[in-house]
């Protein structure tokens, strides 16, 4: 249990640093775009600043998780590993995108009230933070079952 625990506060530790590169790249190609395409590319900026950030992010994520918080397997082949790993996480970005997509289109696009409380920053701020955390639960897992060494019992 205590090895599990030191996993998941390094796994942590590798999300923090991936999200603040996904974050920053993320909303970074959004303002461009919105300068560049005004207020009505906004869900689209949202969703283009969101792939090119969680695609960087990823290419980081993968080199840091074998560094330092997953076991790799000895019998599989690190191109396999790597393929692997992308399919895990291009599900992972379905997911985050889906729910980008939802906070700032169905729910930020119809709510008056968010549209007056929260501008285009915080709306894409507080989806990025939801999905985040929802995507993290998926990523760890979905790596610790398929790419992890398991335990010799």
């Amino acid at each position: 249990m205590k090895k599990l625990y030191a996993q998941i506060m390094k796994f942590g530790i590798v999300g923090v640093i991936c999200f603040g590169i996904d974050y920053v790249i993320g909303l970074s190609v959004m303002k461009i775009i919105v300068k560049l395409g005004g207020d009505e590319v906004f869900k689209a900026a949202s969703m283009a600043g969101s792939a090119l950030g969680f695609t960087v992010s990823v290419v980081i994520n993968y080199i840091l998780s074998f560094k330092f918080v997953f076991e790799r397997k000895d019998d599989l082949d690190r191109r396999k590993e790597f393929v692997a790993f992308i399919v895990l996480s291009v599900i992972g970005l379905g997911l985050n995108s889906l729910i980008i997509w939802f906070c700032v289109g169905p729910v930020y696009g119809n709510i008056a009230f968010l549209q007056r409380l929260l501008n285009y920053d915080l709306a894409y701020t507080g989806a990025k933070v939801i999905a985040t955390a929802i995507v993290m639960v998926y990523n760890f897992i979905s790596r610790k079952i398929f790419l992890e060494k398991k335990e010799e019992a």
